[in-house]
């Protein structure tokens, strides 16, 4: 299997008490597809998996594939801080009939290498699928270094990494040193230097509110290998890219994102709060001038 394309994790509506709007999270899938993005994740941070039940989060990932229908790729979440948990979902995933499981090291329980990479080879045991593993030590402590690759390399499950540590080396380790191993971009500031560098995806957020802008940036660098469009393309990103990373309020500005494209999303669940009035018009201000560049970017 070949990871290609803009790959979205997907954002979970609310309704004001809290509770998931399962038709608007329907309406939020019929739109990417709609919009051309190559993959759905389920589960995964910007979804809000950590606030979820099992019971929601397999809910959840049965109702993405009822609306997906195979129309585009699945991939189901996976990431727990109990194996138990992790399996439960992987079992689900397969059950259910998705593409793949995006597999991540357990948080707060800050493994060693070798207890890491065991925990991603039981996962892979209870579902046989293809595997995108997610490499976020900012979040979960531990970093996928070469002993766990090198480990979970002995199942040909693990086809490609998202690799979010923002640490620029490990794009060159991982091109160099691991290309029978997908690499996806999993930090949207250095989209421009993973497709320098032969990465086929990008896994990303805003791409919930603006798909075609996203696919533009790698239709321009990874299928036309037209860099200096796409240099020009990450230009015009960039102020989103900092608006979004700012002050831990990515998933306000997703789901705001996503209400000014008329996609209801509502509040993010506790502990989170929703974006003041201040953010919410510097994100406003910065996507209408994003669009109407890329616009005329792609129109020349």
């Amino acid at each position: 299997m070949t990871f290609e394309g803009i790959y979205t994790p997907a954002i979970t509506p609310h309704r004001e008490d809290g509770s998931i709007d399962r038709d608007a999270f329907a309406a939020q899938l019929e739109y990417l597809m709609a919009a051309g993005v190559h993959g759905i994740i389920n589960g995964g941070s910007t979804g809000e998996y950590y606030a979820q039940t099992m019971e929601e989060r397999r809910e959840m990932a049965s109702l993405a594939r009822e609306v997906t229908q195979g129309r585009c790729h699945l991939m189901v979440g996976t990431v727990a801080i109990r194996l138990e948990d992790s399996i439960a979902m992987a079992e689900h995933a397969a059950k259910i009939g998705a593409d793949s499981i995006l597999v991540g090291s357990p948080p707060y329980a800050v493994p060693t290498e070798r207890e890491n990479a065991l925990n991603a080879l039981a996962i892979d045991r209870a579902c046989g699928l293809p595997i995108m593993l997610y490499n976020y030590p900012g979040r979960m402590g531990v970093n996928m270094g070469a002993e766990f690759l090198d480990r979970v390399g002995r199942s040909r499950n693990f086809r490609a990494i998202k690799e979010s540590s923002g640490d620029i080396n490990r794009v060159h380790l991982l091109a160099r040193d691991y290309p029978h191993v997908q690499m996806s971009c999993g930090m949207d500031d250095q989209a421009l230097e993973f497709f320098a560098w032969g990465a086929r995806s990008w896994v990303c957020g805003g791409s919930n509110f603006l798909p075609a802008e996203h696919i533009a940036l790698w239709r321009a660098c990874a299928v036309e290998g037209n860099f200096d469009k796409g240099r020009r393309i990450m230009s015009a990103l960039m102020p989103l890219m900092r608006v979004l990373e700012q002050g831990g309020k990515f998933i306000q500005c997703i789901k705001h994102g996503c209400e000014m494209m008329g996609q209801h999303a509502g509040p993010p669940r506790p502990p989170l709060k929703p974006l003041n009035k201040d953010d919410k018009r510097q994100l406003e201000q910065v996507v209408r001038v994003l669009k109407t560049t890329i616009a005329r970017i792609e129109a020349e």
